[in-house]
């Protein structure tokens, strides 16, 4: 399994500002140290260039990522201050997603240590989403000819708005989003198929939805390639969740999304998604689980 990374772009952050920036880095040193993955599968992402990102975002919103000259009320719409880091480590982030793409469709599976930044929409970002990398990927492997059709598997619990609506009206990309009905973002755009959960849902019930819907997806989509949207807030401990699953929950869910990819022979492309859960350790132990199930299921 090829893996890809892009966690030592540094981007400047006041103190105590929510996102956890530090995760990413954590993250690849727990999977090594566990053994989860080698040195070997793992490569570092440069940043894509401009000309991957035209292929979702506009030219006036790149331009003034590129240049700096957000709006205040476009930078608070993203929740990040701009820097030429932010701009650099997200552009390598979606590089990352790219080429986990390559790698599962030579593969069976790829993975990016980042990346599922589902808020971003073509003309602006928002939700910590500066670009969206499953966005751009499938579009770039769509323009290569090595991807006609895709479903996007997003579990985050906070709506995919960005990526419903670069591919609304889109049979080639199928999207399916399970979240927190009441969570962020509060004016939901329309997936091909939304699940929304209440606050509070727990293991059981979460796993029954997803056991409900997910066949119903993969055999609707059709698909070449499973983008899944691997977010771990809706762990109980998420500051930002208001669900309530458990890490063997999470562990359930991601083992019911790749073994279902695994048996209709759809290569999986994983991508982090959002995590927020305090202690920040939660958090890594879950986006661990992910790999330790793709690493039973796929070897």
């Amino acid at each position: 399994m090829r893996v890809f990374h892009s966690d030592s772009y540094e981007v400047p952050l006041p103190p105590g500002h929510r996102f956890p920036m530090e995760k990413y880095r954590l993250l690849r040193e727990a999977l090594l140290e566990r053994g989860v993955l080698s040195p070997a599968a793992i490569t570092e992402s440069t940043p894509c260039p401009r000309e991957d990102l035209e292929r979702v975002h506009t030219p006036r919103y790149l331009d003034a990522l590129f240049h700096g000259t957000l709006t205040e009320a476009e930078l608070r719409r993203l929740g990040f201050p701009w820097s030429p880091g932010l701009v650099q480590r997200f552009a390598a982030a979606v590089a990352g997603t790219i080429d986990a793409g390559r790698a599962a469709l030579r593969d069976g599976i790829g993975g990016n240590l980042s990346g599922g930044t589902h808020h971003g929409f073509p003309d602006h970002g928002e939700g910590f989403c500066v670009f969206n990398d499953i966005a751009v990927a499938i579009r770039v492997l769509q323009a290569e000819g090595a991807l006609r059709r895709a479903v996007v598997v997003d579990l985050d619990v906070h709506q995919g708005n960005g990526t419903a609506a670069v591919f609304a009206g889109d049979d080639a990309v199928f999207t399916f989003s399970m979240h927190g009905e009441n969570n962020f973002p509060f004016r939901k755009q329309p997936s091909h198929l939304d699940v929304g959960l209440p606050d509070g849902t727990g293991d059981a019930e979460y796993l029954d939805a997803l056991a409900l819907y997910l066949p119903e997806v993969l055999d609707r989509a059709g698909a070449c390639a499973l983008f899944f949207q691997a977010g771990v807030d809706p762990l109980t401990e998420d500051a930002l969740g208001r669900l309530s699953l458990t890490h063997a929950g999470l562990r359930e869910r991601d083992r019911l999304v790749l073994e279902a990819a695994r048996q209709r022979g759809i290569p999986v492309v994983l991508t982090l998604g959002g995590g927020y859960a305090k202690p920040l350790s939660a958090t890594i132990e879950a986006h661990v689980g992910t790999y330790e199930v793709a690493r039973a299921l796929f070897g």
